[in-house]
């Protein structure tokens, strides 16, 4: 006999809040990580020996594993084993992956012997280089896997609720982190005498607390589970996380509508996480300005996108219009990269450059606000965490490959004209598949224009 609850747990709107800022604490840390470095290019390149070819190297280290099969591996650990343990076990990874990083930026690491011999072996790249590509590789393993389960985890705690909402706040808590490091990473590291350490072990020791924030969320989705196996909704033996089968990949894989949404999605964020890699040390050539006060310019980057993701998020549960959202994203990206391209080097001032990167807060608020919460409409819930973790694969092969080529074209070109066309033309193929996605949704119906909200 099974019991009968008037509420769940995620039926408390403090319950499912607090849940919502636990995960998203996490990934707000795992987002201060990834750009740590970033504004400290010119720096770590001058004290390390590395060069913009090698640095190009190191931020795609952050995605050869996850190309190479570790993501399709996480989206069929995440479908078996559940968001409590596949989140626990990413927290975790990151936090290995940050240790080796912080040992091979260390200063102690540089005399080392195997510092030396990891710079003669197999490639011309400075020793503390290829540690630190290694530590990052780890590490993203442990970011990409945490971002599928939290949107998973969103997806669980939110269904029939405010599922955009909860997932553009996600998104807008975690982009403040790239908010936080462009300030935090130069003043901690002018504050320890421009160390490239310091910053790099802040940085550690929060994602720590992460990984501490996300176990007190796996009590409370125990909890949960529990009344829903009490009420009948799910049972001990075969819940419906675990209802999964490897031959499911096979309804992923031949899902129009999926590989629509993930060519939208690798186009997408190929044209913005790469150029936030580069993004400081651009304004500081072409505006001809310190690397501190490059970086604080581009901080500006995610301040729109914070405030409007939320927002787009309530007008998707309420209003719907998904799929044109995800056009209107691209159009804005388009412009602003051929801005950078173009006028900027005509214009070099401070408040333009500022007013282009803002812009581009809002694209970045249309496109992942709406392309996220489109996911559960067009894939089948026992699937969802396999079909996320499939996307972010397909997301992460060019988000290797596309730093690889950023950092050749500088070498060659020694500017950023021919980089900021390349992301534009990226713009200009999402926007052709976002028009696909649309057209084909009008066809099928999946409801990507609907309110998300269940009346």
């Amino acid at each position: 006999m099974t019991a009968t609850f008037k509420r769940f747990l995620n039926d408390y709107p403090a319950a499912r809040w607090a849940a919502l800022v636990l995960i998203a604490l996490m990934m707000f840390f795992a987002y201060m990580f990834v750009d740590v470095m970033s504004p400290l290019k010119s720096l770590i390149e001058s004290e390390r020996g590395w060069d913009s070819s090698v640095f190009g190297t190191y931020a795609a280290s952050e995605y050869i594993l996850n190309v190479c099969g570790f993501l399709i591996i996480a989206g069929i650990i995440l479908d078996k084993m559940g968001i409590r343990f596949t989140g626990v076990l990413s927290a975790s990874l990151m936090v290995i992956g940050a240790g080796i990083k912080y040992i091979g930026i260390s200063d102690w690491f540089q005399t080392t012997g195997m510092c030396a011999w990891l710079g003669s072996w197999w490639t011309a790249m400075p020793g503390s280089a290829k540690m630190a590509a290694l530590g990052f590789m780890i590490f993203g393993c442990g970011c990409e896997m945490a971002g599928t389960t939290v949107s998973k985890a969103i997806a669980k705690w939110f269904k029939g609720k405010e599922m955009a909402l909860a997932m553009g706040l996600e998104m807008a808590i975690a982009r403040l982190g790239v908010f936080a490091v462009m300030w935090l990473s130069p003043a901690i590291s002018g504050k320890f005498d421009g160390s490239v350490v310091a910053p790099l072990a802040f940085c550690t020791c929060l994602l720590l607390v992460g990984l501490i924030n996300y176990i007190v969320f796996s009590v409370m989705d125990t909890r949960l589970d529990r009344q829903l196996v009490a009420a009948g909704e799910a049972t001990e033996e075969k819940s419906p996380e675990d209802e999964f089968h490897i031959k499911d990949l096979g309804k992923i894989f031949s899902s129009k509508m999926f590989w629509l949404v993930a060519l939208l999605c690798v186009l997408y964020y190929s044209a913005i996480f790469p150029f936030q890699r580069y993004a400081p040390n651009f304004l500081e050539v072409t505006l001809n300005v310190d690397a501190n006060t490059a970086s604080r310019l581009f901080s500006c980057f995610p301040i729109l996108a914070m405030c409007l993701t939320p927002v787009l998020g309530i007008f998707l549960d309420y209003k719907g219009k998904g799929a044109s959202m995800l056009m209107i994203g691209a159009v804005i990206m388009i412009a602003c990269h051929l801005s950078f391209a173009f006028l900027l080097p005509v214009f070099p001032h401070k408040w333009f450059a500022v007013l282009l990167i803002v812009i581009l807060g809002v694209s970045f608020s249309l496109v992942p606000a709406a392309l996220w919460p489109s996911v559960p409409k067009i894939i089948d819930e026992k699937i969802l965490g396999s079909a996320y973790c499939l996307i972010f694969w397909v997301q992460n092969i060019g988000l290797c490959l596309v730093p690889l080529l950023i950092g050749v074209v500088l070498d060659a070109t020694g500017g950023y004209m021919m980089p900021m066309i390349i992301f534009s033309s990226f713009g200009v193929l999402a926007f052709i598949f976002s028009l696909l996605l649309k057209v084909e949704d009008r066809r099928k119906g999946f409801g990507l224009e609907k309110p998300n909200i269940e009346k």
